[in-house]
């Protein structure tokens, strides 16, 4: 059965009393056609991105607009240099970052990360380790993947981690590589599927563009 707008509002809110880090009353949910805008003020980029993850999990939902406004406390209010001090620190302390590739500005509160590494999840795990810092208002994360490996290694490693997914029914997925970009078409039954399908392309080596062509299309309920 197809979700009207006002059950995936619902829905969402509902998700959004779910999350831990998110305080549901501070945040205004409108849909429309299927496209959730969160509208409103939190007081840390933490509870932005995460009321951003909650609103994707929801079936139904074809996108997110997060116009939350991130507004600090006066206790969390840092200055730019004590917001790169504590990235850098955060990011030589995490094991799964190559933290001598990573370069870190800071203005306004807002956390840029630049540099190379060979892996996505290097790049993911950088963001990770920065996000949940006092002070940060944002974070852009401009750091390139390097790819090291042939397109069809690629797509294999791809194809496999599809089959280890007991979320996914890798047979309604296809995969396409050409260089390091990564085309990813087929049907799914919830939002949450079509992310872990994207989730799985990106954690092969060398990708360095996913194209996501995956359409949802909710199981139909029989009375």
């Amino acid at each position: 059965m197809v979700m009207t707008d006002k059950e995936i509002q619902e829905a969402v809110l509902g998700e959004l009393e779910w999350e831990p880090l998110v305080k549901s009353t501070e945040i205004g949910v409108a849909v429309k056609n299927g496209i959730v805008t969160l509208a409103g003020t939190v007081d840390s980029f933490a509870k932005k991105y995460n009321a951003e993850r909650a609103a994707k999990r929801v079936n139904g939902v074809k996108a997110v607009v997060n116009d939350l406004e991130v507004k600090l406390p006066f206790d969390s209010e840092r200055t730019d240099e004590d917001i790169a001090r504590a990235a850098v620190n955060a990011l030589s302390y995490d094991t799964a970052v190559p933290s001598e590739q990573i370069k870190v500005t800071v203005s306004n509160g807002w956390i840029t990360l630049e540099g190379n590494v060979e892996w996505n999840y290097q790049k993911e795990e950088a963001e990770d380790a920065v996000r949940y810092l006092t002070g940060v208002k944002g974070v852009s994360n401009l750091i390139t993947v390097k790819p090291r490996v042939e397109p069809l290694e690629v797509r294999n490693k791809i194809e496999e981690a599809l089959r280890r997914t007991a979320e996914l029914d890798a047979q309604r997925i296809s995969v396409q590589v050409e260089g390091t970009k990564v085309t990813l078409r087929g049907e799914v039954h919830s939002w949450a599927e079509r992310d872990e399908a994207e989730r799985a392309a990106w954690r092969a080596p060398g990708v360095t563009e996913v194209v996501n062509l995956i359409t949802v299309s909710p199981v139909l309920e029989t009375a």
